[in-house]
C-alpha cells in the first residue's frame, strides 16, 4: 500500500532515529511468459495463515500481561503500552506526553544513567519508544537471557522514575524534543499536518499535534512533568507484552517479580470525543518551500472500533492507496495533471483522518486538478468499487500483515498486534478480526460507509510554492533561582542490576548456492517463521554505471520498470500484483542495481511470473515515458528543496574526481536538462547492457525448499539470454585530493541546518573491517556514540547525530551527518571537530566502551537477524564485500578478540580530523557568520544551483 505525505509528518514521534532504504520497481528482454496464468490463492485461505496465539494473566495491582510464544530464535521482545498520549493533555500542556516518553530514557531510581547502555550491553534490539494521540509504548527485544534486565528496566521506571527526574534532565530533554520538531518542520510540506489537525479536529483532543507547540514545551517545569508521571503510568493504565521465546508459566514469575510490588495508580481518564463535522467546505492556503502544489482534502471519520472502519479503509485504497487505484489511473497516468496521488485513513481509538491528496504537475492548474479530484471522489461515491477491487485491496492487506508478523516486536511485529488489540479494542485478537472483516466485505457496504462520511463537508488545505510564514521558535527558559541546595538524583533501593547468563552464538541459516542453466547464480537461505517468499537480482551496475553524458539514466530506466511489459500495461501490471499480494521493486546503492519481489509463498508463481515479464519484457511505452519523465523532474525540484537530498547532492562532488564514477552520486534523481533529453533509445540501451543474465545473481530467502524455488526459477529465467556486448565501469587508480574547506547551501527560512562532513579513506573494503567498524560504533555509529551523546544528549542541539564508513567497491567514504539547530550550527561543527580529534589522539577506545561494543555486537545477533529480510541483506553483503556465506556465525569470536590497541590503530589509520570536508544545508543568513572563527574557507551557494550535475572545483 501507497504512503501518504500527512503521514509522513509528526503524527507519532519516536525517541530515536532509524533509518530504512527500501527499493522501488522493475525491468527488461526477450522470451514468452513461462507458464500458464497461476491464480491467486482466496484471501480467506491467506487470512487463515495470519494467526498469534497467546495467553493473559492480570497482577493486582492491575497490570495486564500478554503472552506469545515463538521459539524460532532465543530471542523475547518486550512491549509496555501505557493508556497515555496526547489526546489526554490539557490546554497548555501539548507535547507533554512525548516529552516525558524522552524522560523515560533517561534514567530511573535502581538504573541511573542512560537507558540505552544496559540495553546496548545485554544485545537488545529494536528498542525504542514512540507516542502517538493515544498512546505511549516503550520496546526492546532482549535474548532470553537478558530477559530479567529488561523486565528489571521497564519496571523500575515504571514505579520508580520521579526521583531520577531533575531539572537538567528536563532541560536537556526538552531541548532534545524541540530539535526533533524542528527536524520534522524543517522539511518540504512540513507545517501541513498541524493545519489539518487544527482546522479539522480543534474542537477535539485529537486537534493537536503529538510533539506539541515550541511555547507549551518551554513553560514545562518539573513540577508540570512529574505530575503528568502520577496521573499516568502506574501498572494498572499499562499492558506489558512477552512475545519469543517465553511462555505464560515462565513469564508470570518473572512479571511478579519486578512489577507486583509497584502500587496501582490513577487511570486515565478517557476523553470523551465525538467525530466533528465542519459546517461548510472550507479551504486553507498556506506557502512553503515546496516544488509543486499539494492538495490536501480530509474529513473526519469515526475511529478503528466502529463497524464502518474496514469499509472506510478501503474505500480509501481503491481511491487512490493501490497502485492501480482510481486517483492514480485518471489523475496520474490518464489526464497526466497530477505526479503522486494518494488516500488513506489514519485510523486512531476513537476517531480518523481520512485524507486524499495530490501533488500538482508544475505548470498545471491546481484548481482544475482540485476539480477532477472531485469528480472522481464523486463518481466512486455514485458507482461504488468493483468487487475486484475490493478483493486486490484485502489481498495487498493480508499480505503486508503476514510479513510484517515475523517479528516478535519492534515496531510493527506480533508484540504490537497484540498490545494495540487489547488496549484500543479490549480484545488482543483485534487484528485478525480485523483482516478477516476486509476479506469479507462487501462493495455495497464500503459504498454505503463511504456515502455516509464522505458527503460532508471537507477541509481542504493547499500548499503552494513561496515563502513560509516566520517560523515559531522556542524561546529561552529562564532559570528560576535555585531555593536551597541542587535536587540530586534519588538513590535506589531495588539492587543491583540483574546479571545476564551466557548467551549462544548466532546459527545464521545455512545458506546454498547453484546456478541455473544459463549460468545465473542462485544463493539461497531457507526461513519457515512466515509463509513469504523474497527474490531480490542484483545486478552489476549501480549509480556507477548511468552514463556519464545521460546521468539519470539509470533512475529513469528502473522509474520505467513498473510502468508496463510487452503484455501488459501499467494499470494491468499493477491490478496483477494486487491480485498476488505481491510487491515488486527496483532500486540502487552505488555498485549495484536491484530488482526484487515478494509474496506469500502460495502466490509465488504468479508473482514471478509477473517479475519475470518485468525483468526481461519491459515495454518502455513512449507515452509512459513522458510521463514518468514528468514525474521524475519533480522530484528533482523537490530534492532541490530538501536538506538531506542537497548535502547527498553536493558531498560526493567534492570526494570524486570528475573522471570517478562515483561522482555520479553527486547527480542525484539527475540533471533536469539532462533528464528531458533522455529518449526510449536510451532507456533500452541501458537496459540491454546493464539488465541481463551475466551481471546477475539472484538472492532468495524463502520457506519454500530450494529445489522447488530453483524450478521456479529456472522455468522463468534459465532461458535469458544475453544480448549485445555488456555495460563496463572504468575505475582510476587515483583519488582526488581535497581540500578542507565548509561549503554553505543556502536554504532559506531553515530552523535547522544539516551539517555532514565527509572524507575519503584507504580503507579496504575487501579486507577484514571489523575492528575500524567496531572503533566507530564508539565514535560515530548508534545512540551511545561520543558524537550523539555530545550532540544531542550533552548539549541537545541535536535530535539525533552520528558518523559512518560507506563500504562501496572501490572507495570507503566515512560521513558524519548531523542535523543541528540553526543558532548552533558554528558550534555544532566546532564540537564534532573536538571529538573526533579526541578520539583519534588522546581519547581513544576506553576500556567500557570495548566492553559494551563486544557485548552488545555478539549478544544482539539472534535478534540482529531475526527476519528474512535481515538475512537477505547480510547475504547480500557476505557477497559483495567477499566474506563467507557462514561470516556471521563465526563473527563473535572475532569480536571477543578484539583489543584497544587494535580498535585505536585502525581508527587512525583510516581517519584524518584534518581532512574533513563539511557541507551544511541551512539559512547563510543566519549560519555565515557563525563560520568564521572555524578556520576553514567558506563557500556559499544557492540551492538551486545543485541542479546541474557539473563538479563542484576543489
Amino acid at each position: 500500500m501507497k504512503s501518504f505525505l500527512m503521514l509522513c509528518s509528526a503524527a507519532s514521534c519516536a525517541l530515536a532515529i532509524g533509518a530504512a532504504m527500501p527499493a522501488a520497481a522493475q525491468q527488461a528482454p526477450a522470451a514468452a511468459p513461462a507458464t500458464a496464468e497461476a491464480k491467486p490463492v482466496p484471501v480467506a485461505e491467506l487470512v487463515k495463515k495470519v494467526d498469534i496465539p497467546y495467553e493473559s494473566f492480570t497482577l493486582k495491582n492491575g497490570l495486564r500481561v500478554l503472552v506469545h510464544t515463538d521459539r524460532k530464535a532465543p530471542i523475547v521482545a518486550v512491549s509496555t503500552w501505557y493508556d497515555v498520549g496526547s489526546k489526554h493533555e490539557p490546554t497548555g500542556k501539548t507535547g507533554f506526553a512525548h516529552l516525558f516518553e524522552h524522560l523515560m530514557f533517561n534514567g530511573s531510581e535502581n538504573a541511573p544513567g542512560d537507558f540505552f547502555e544496559p540495553l546496548k550491553q545485554v544485545g537488545a534490539t529494536d528498542f525504542n519508544g514512540t507516542t502517538s494521540f493515544d498512546r505511549t509504548n516503550y520496546f526492546e527485544t532482549v535474548p532470553r537471557p537478558a530477559l530479567d534486565r529488561a523486565l528489571f528496566l521497564e519496571s523500575d521506571r515504571m514505579g520508580y522514575l520521579l526521583g531520577a527526574i531533575t531539572q537538567d534532565v528536563l532541560d536537556e530533554q526538552r531541548g532534545v524534543v524541540q530539535n526533533e520538531k524542528r527536524q520534522g518542520d524543517n522539511q518540504p510540506y512540513g507545517l501541513v499536518y498541524y493545519k489539518v489537525l487544527e482546522e479539522l479536529l480543534g474542537t477535539t483532543p485529537y486537534g493537536h499535534n503529538v510533539i506539541g507547540s515550541m511555547a507549551d514545551l518551554d513553560a514545562a517545569s518539573l513540577d508540570d512533568v512529574k505530575n503528568w508521571f502520577r496521573s499516568h503510568y502506574g501498572p494498572n493504565n499499562a499492558i506489558l507484552v512477552l512475545a519469543g521465546d517465553i511462555d505464560a508459566k515462565e513469564a508470570k514469575p518473572l512479571v511478579e517479580k519486578y512489577f507486583g510490588a509497584i502500587p496501582a495508580g490513577p487511570k486515565s481518564v478517557l476523553p470523551k470525543v465525538t467525530v466533528p463535522t465542519l459546517p461548510a467546505a472550507k479551504t486553507v492556503t498556506i506557502k512553503d518551500s515546496v516544488a509543486a502544489t499539494l492538495i490536501l482534502r480530509s474529513w473526519a471519520v469515526p475511529g478503528l472500533n466502529d463497524k464502518d472502519a474496514v469499509p472506510l479503509s478501503v474505500f480509501a485504497s481503491v481511491l487512490g492507496g493501490l497502485a492501480s487505484s482510481r486517483l492514480d489511473n485518471e489523475l496520474v497516468r490518464k489526464d497526466k495533471t497530477a505526479v503522486q496521488v494518494s488516500s488513506g485513513i489514519q485510523s486512531m481509538a476513537q476517531l480518523g483522518i481520512f485524507t486524499v491528496q495530490a501533488v500538482v504537475k508544475p505548470g498545471v492548474d491546481p484548481a482544475v486538478v482540485s476539480k477532477r479530484l472531485d469528480e472522481i471522489l464523486a463518481d466512486l461515491l455514485r458507482s461504488g468499487p468493483t468487487a475486484d477491487e475490493v478483493t486486490r485491496v484485502a489481498t495487498t492487506k493480508v499480505s503486508g500483515r503476514i510479513s510484517g508478523l515475523e517479528s516478535v516486536g519492534g515496531f510493527g511485529g506480533k508484540a504490537v498486534a497484540l498490545a494495540s488489540g487489547e488496549l484500543y479494542s479490549n480484545d488482543p485478537l483485534f487484528f485478525k478480526k480485523e483482516l478477516e472483516a476486509t476479506a469479507k466485505v462487501t462493495p455495497a457496504e464500503v459504498k454505503a460507509a463511504a456515502n455516509k462520511w464522505l458527503n460532508r463537508p471537507a477541509l481542504t488545505v493547499m500548499v503552494v510554492p513561496g515563502q513560509r510564514e516566520a517560523y515559531q521558535e522556542a524561546t529561552a527558559v529562564a532559570a528560576k533561582p535555585a531555593e536551597g541546595p541542587k535536587a540530586e538524583p534519588v538513590k535506589g533501593t531495588r539492587g543491583a542490576l540483574p546479571a545476564v547468563s551466557p548467551i549462544g552464538d548466532l546459527v545464521f541459516p545455512k545458506v546454498e548456492r547453484t546456478r541455473l542453466s544459463n549460468g545465473i547464480e542462485l544463493i539461497y537461505a531457507n526461513r519457515t517463521a512466515v509463509p513469504v517468499t523474497q527474490v531480490e537480482m542484483s545486478f552489476d551496475a549501480g549509480v556507477a554505471a548511468d552514463p556519464s553524458e545521460k546521468l539519470g539514466t539509470q533512475r529513469l530506466t528502473l522509474n520505467m520498470m513498473d510502468e508496463g511489459t510487452t503484455s501488459l500495461d501499467s494499470t494491468a501490471l499493477a491490478e496483477a500484483r494486487e491480485r498476488l499480494g505481491a510487491g515488486i521493486s527496483s532500486g540502487s546503492s552505488a555498485d549495484r542495481t536491484y530488482l526484487s519481489v515478494d509474496a506469500p509463498s502460495p502466490n509465488l508463481a504468479g508473482a514471478l511470473d509477473l517479475f519475470a515479464d518485468v525483468v526481461e519484457r519491459p515495454a518502455f511505452a513512449p507515452a509512459e515515458l513522458e510521463r514518468v519523465r514528468g514525474q521524475s523532474l519533480t522530484g528533482i525540484a523537490q530534492e532541490l528543496t530538501t536538506p538531506q537530498s542537497l548535502a547527498a547532492r553536493m558531498t560526493p562532488r567534492v570526494l570524486y574526481p570528475a573522471t570517478s564514477p562515483y561522482a555520479k552520486l553527486g547527480a542525484g534523481s539527475g540533471d533536469p536538462a539532462v533528464v528531458k533529453t533522455i529518449t526510449r533509445d536510451d532507456l533500452v540501451a541501458w537496459h540491454k547492457a546493464w539488465i541481463r543474465p551475466d551481471k546477475a545473481k539472484i538472492f532468495v530467502v524463502s520457506d519454500r525448499p530450494l529445489a522447488e524455488i530453483k524450478a521456479a526459477l529456472e522455468a522463468r529465467f534459465g532461458g535469458w539470454k544475453v544480448d549485445g556486448p555488456a555495460g563496463t565501469k572504468a575505475f582510476a587508480a587515483a583519488s582526488q585530493a581535497v581540500t578542507p574547506k565548509i561549503i554553505l547551501i543556502d536554504r532559506p527560512n531553515s530552523p535547522q541546518s544539516l551539517i555532514v562532513a565527509a572524507q575519503l579513506t584507504p580503507v579496504d573494503p575487501f579486507a577484514d573491517t571489523l575492528a575500524v567498524a567496531t572503533a566507530n560504533q564508539a565514535l560515530g555509529s548508534g545512540f551511545l556514540s561520543r558524537i550523539n551523546m555530545d550532540l544531542r544528549e550533552a548539549k541537545h542541539w541535536s535530535y539525533g547525530a552520528g558518523g559512518g564508513f560507506n563500504f562501496m567497491e572501490h572507495a570507503v567514504p566515512y560521513t558524519i551527518s548531523a542535523p543541528v539547530q540553526a543558532d548552533k550550527t558554528g558550534d555544532s561543527i566546532k564540537a564534532i571537530q573536538q571529538q573526533v580529534k579526541d578520539f583519534l589522539t588522546t581519547k581513544g577506545v576506553t576500556p567500557e566502551e570495548l566492553t559494551r561494543e563486544v557485548n552488545g555486537s555478539t549478544r544482539e545477533l539472534p535478534g540482529r537477524f531475526e527476519t528474512s529480510d535481515a538475512v537477505l541483506n547480510a547475504m547480500q553483503q557476505n557477497d559483495i564485500r567477499r566474506r563467507p556465506d557462514d561470516y556471521f556465525s563465526t563473527i563473535a569470536q572475532k569480536y571477543r578478540a578484539l583489543t584497544i590497541p587494535q580498535l585505536d590503530a585502525a581508527a587512525r589509520a583510516a581517519l584524518d580530523p584534518n581532512k574533513f570536508v563539511y557541507v551544511v544545508v541551512g539559512d547563510a543568513s543566519k549560519v555565515r557568520p557563525q563560520l568564521d572563527s572555524i578556520g576553514l574557507p567558506v563557500e556559499v551557494v544557492p540551492a538551486a544551483s545543485l541542479a546541474s550535475t557539473k563538479p563542484a572545483g576543489n
